[in-house]
């Protein structure tokens, strides 16, 4: 069970503190939520505390492992499906995982690929949520500035 404080990230939405544990009563039934806050967007979210498994969220990576986000970003292009809707999906179900080195690897792969020939609209919104998934996360691990991050992930993704 995580503890008011504690930096979390939620699957498909990024990196976030728990600012509350409260008791919801819904259908008659009193259950315990965390309430979730989003420092990028300010947006607060309430989560069952029994759901938290099933959502896959999971604490926020630690600097050691920064460090592998930062070498995988650095890293050369890896294969991916020619079609655009596979090469989509495939994409959709790296960062659906909830791990950081995925979602680093999409970032990577579709800035490179967005570099050397453009991308579709839809792979270019991807790209947009996979980014700030994973510079939510460095961000709160670091305890930078969103901007940093994002100027971080540009240089060392297209270097």
């Amino acid at each position: 069970m995580f503890s008011i404080g504690d930096k979390v990230v939620y699957p498909m939405h990024g990196a976030c503190i728990i600012e509350g544990i409260e008791d919801k009563e819904i259908l008659g039934e009193i259950q315990k939520y965390y309430v979730l806050r989003f420092p990028l967007g300010g947006m607060r979210v309430l989560i069952p505390v029994k759901n938290v498994e099933d959502i896959g969220i999971r604490d926020v990576i630690t600097e050691d492992e920064v460090d592998r986000v930062i070498r995988v970003l650095k890293g050369d292009q890896t294969s991916m499906p020619t079609n655009w809707n596979r090469r989509y999906r495939y994409n959709m179900e790296k960062i659906k995982s909830g791990d950081i080195f995925q979602v680093a690897d999409v970032v990577r792969n579709l800035m490179i690929r967005d570099k050397e020939r453009g991308l579709s609209t839809a792979e270019r919104k991807l790209l947009n949520n996979a980014k700030h998934i994973l510079i939510s996360e460095i961000a709160l691990c670091k305890e930078m500035d969103e901007e940093e991050v994002s100027d971080l992930v540009e240089k060392l993704t297209l270097a």
